[in-house]
Parts: C-alpha cells; sequence; structure tokens
C-alpha cells in the first residue's frame, strides 16, 4: 500500500499525491488514478478522508486561525462497514468531473438526485436520501483539499450587502449602493472568476448577524454615514458570506467589526469568522480573516449603555455548558475573552441585539455601533 502523505498533500495514496496539486480537475482525476493504481497492485482499493473533528485540528497562535492536522480515516472497499462508502465516494467523483468538463455549476440538491440510483441487479440505493450525499461532498473537498466551490457546487444564496462598492458579477457590473431595501444577494460562489471588486471606497466591513438587525442599518443608510460595507449571513454566516469578507478584507486591506448577539453562539460565529471552522479547518488560510474585531453585543454592554434588566434572558443549562465549552478553546484563551464569558456567566444572563431598540428603533445604528468605533471598545 502506498505511503501517507504529509499535512501538505490531502490526497493520502499512491498517485492521488497528484490531486495535491493543479486544477480541480486533475485533482478528481489523480483520486480515481490512485484507485486504479491499488487495483493494479492487487491491493484494497482505499481512500483515506482526513478527520473532520475538533481532535484533529489545531490553533495556529501566529497565524491566527485553525488549521487541520494529519489524522486520518481509511475507507476501503473490500470492508462491509466502508464498501457502500467507498462506492458513494467515487460516484459523487464520478459526476464532479462531469461538471468540471462542462464548465457547468449546479446545488447540493441536483448532486443527490444525480447520484441516485438503484445499483444494476439489487435493490440498493446509492444514496437514500441528502443527509447521505452531503457528508461525501465534504469528505472530497477535505480529500482533494478543494473548496465546494470550487468542485462547481452552490448552495442557495443567504446573505445581503450594501455599501459603497462597485462589482462585478458574472460579466454584469453592480454598483451595490443602491440596492433598495434588500442588498445585493450574496452567491455562495464569489471566487475572483466570478465575483471582481471594480471600484471601492469604503472604510471597513460590518458583518451583523441578523438580518433584521441588517435592515435597520440598512434602512438608516449607515453604510453611507460611516462609509462601510455592510453585510449579513443571517445567523452563522454562509460560506459564500465568509469568503467574500476574507477577500474584501485582503484585497482592499478593509478591517471587519462583527457584530452578533451576547450569547455562546454569537460569541462561536464571531470565532469561525476570525479563526475558521473546525469542517473547514483546511482551508482556513482562505476563509478566516484573523483581524476581525466583535464589536458586540458584550456583557458589559447592559450596564455601559443602561440597558434595563428585564431586557436580558436567562441563560439556559445548553447556554452555560456551550460557554464553558468555548472557553477551553485555544482561540478564546486570551485575558480579555476569558473576562468577557466568566462575566456573561456570572451574570447568568445574555443579551439580544434587539434590546438596544428599547431604547429607541435607530439606536444601534446612531449611537452604540458608532460609539463603540469612536471609542475601539472592541474585543480582537
Amino acid at each position: 500500500m502506498a505511503k501517507k502523505a504529509t499535512k501538505k498533500t490531502p490526497v493520502q495514496r499512491g498517485k492521488s499525491k497528484k490531486a495535491a496539486r493543479g486544477t480541480t480537475r486533475e485533482k478528481i482525476v489523480g483520486l480515481a488514478e490512485a484507485v486504479i493504481g491499488d487495483i493494479g497492485k492487487a491491493e484494497n482499493p482505499t481512500i483515506d478522508v482526513p478527520t473532520r473533528t475538533l481532535s484533529n485540528v489545531s490553533f495556529d497562535k501566529r497565524k491566527g486561525i485553525i488549521e487541520m492536522g494529519d489524522a486520518k480515516s481509511e475507507r476501503p472497499f473490500f470492508d462491509l462497514g466502508n464498501a457502500k462508502r467507498f462506492m458513494q465516494t467515487m460516484l459523487m467523483s464520478s459526476e464532479l468531473l462531469k461538471l468540471q468538463d462542462q464548465l457547468k455549476t449546479t446545488s447540493i440538491r441536483d448532486m443527490f438526485y444525480r447520484c441516485k440510483h438503484t445499483v444494476e441487479g439489487t435493490k440498493e440505493e446509492t444514496f437514500n436520501d441528502q443527509d447521505e450525499s452531503d457528508p461525501v461532498i465534504e469528505d472530497l473537498e477535505v480529500t482533494l483539499g478543494a473548496l465546494r466551490e470550487e468542485l462547481r457546487i452552490f448552495a442557495n444564496p443567504d446573505g445581503a450587502m450594501v455599501g459603497p462598492m462597485t462589482i462585478r458579477d458574472s460579466g454584469d457590473e453592480i454598483d451595490l449602493s443602491r440596492m433598495g431595501s434588500g442588498g445585493w444577494a450574496v452567491p455562495s460562489i464569489v471566487e475572483p472568476d466570478v465575483i471582481q471588486f471594480v471600484k471601492c471606497k469604503a472604510k471597513f466591513i460590518l458583518l451583523v448577524e441578523k438580518a433584521a438587525i441588517w435592515s435597520r442599518f440598512n434602512e438608516d443608510r449607515f453604510w453611507e454615514k460611516h462609509g462601510c460595507m455592510l453585510i449579513t449571513g443571517r445567523g452563522q454566516p454562509p460560506r459564500g458570506v465568509r469568503r467574500l469578507c476574507f477577500r474584501m478584507a485582503k484585497e482592499h486591506k478593509l478591517p471587519l467589526y462583527v457584530l452578533v448577539d451576547n450569547d455562546p453562539w454569537g460569541y462561536y460565529i464571531y470565532s469561525v469568522v476570525k479563526q475558521g471552522s473546525i469542517n473547514l479547518a483546511f482551508e482556513s488560510a482562505r476563509m478566516a480573516v484573523p483581524q476581525a474585531r466583535f464589536i458586540g453585543m458584550s456583557s458589559y454592554d447592559a450596564a455601559e449603555f443602561d440597558i434595563a434588566t428585564n431586557l436580558s434572558i436567562r441563560l439556559n443549562d445548553k447556554d452555560v455548558q456551550r460557554a464553558k465549552e468555548i472557553m477551553n478553546y485555544p482561540w478564546f484563551a486570551g485575558r480579555n475573552w476569558q473576562r468577557e464569558i466568566k462575566h456573561m456567566l456570572k451574570l447568568g444572563v445574555k443579551l439580544e441585539l434587539e434590546a438596544l431598540s428599547n431604547k429607541d428603533f435607530s439606536f444601534i445604528a446612531d449611537t452604540y455601533v458608532p460609539q463603540k468605533l469612536k471609542k475601539k471598545k472592541w474585543l480582537d
């Protein structure tokens, strides 16, 4: 059996090392060649898939991002527990190669139906439902070292952006300062061959967790008054939003500020934007923005902004458990973050961004965020 690859070669077996280099098409072909190579040597055809778990990631303090480790799980064909997943992986690879050759994109849902059929001569289905096909696509991402978007698969748009920037989207020039109340729908594929930045007058990026809060900032034209790109991912930002923030921060040197609820889930949304996620640790270098700053809400804001106590929400057991978990993450080990999370736990409550509307509908856009920016009251 061919020896394992190093951390820098995400596809592991024999000729499959080719898949760690070159175009996405070459990577997919390299995976197939590795399997053919095993068969030619009368060995058990096996795919080695990097493990997407917390135990297989590490935090690079110097880079400020999460990186994937070397742990892998074997997926041999001649194994009752792995044969079906092996077949599904190769079937999906074959269909992904067709997308590359035809220069087309398609949805995750389409890929499920594209690959679904009854195996000839049996009653066995290749995929029973999409819960089986989606993880196979994720396995191929990490095995090939290619983002889903590079595999030419898109997800439904789930983000919006507005601000002083002109872009070119698939050849069409769009002025993002003239997008009305809904903003420009951020697509899932925002790579440079699809989205180009034509002109940018923005000074920074404000990433807002909630769509309703983003709408308040947009209606109040915060982006125009303060010269910023205003963007939302409607909760945990999808990959298109994160990748776009990365590109704007890198290509235009724009500071990125993240505005989320004061709870463990808001903290984690921020950390995914800043350090990367466990599932996508292999691509943190192209997704995470280590310079991102947490601009709120903070557990200290209730006192600082005189927010009534009856507007807070008591932490439940799940909140407390999650808070204690993230306190142990290396990327939350800094003194300021430990102080922040401990203070939230001590108070025993969390705050939603909407609580600021109790003062005034536009308090968050007119006072809260401008004051934090002016006083540099953020967490790194």
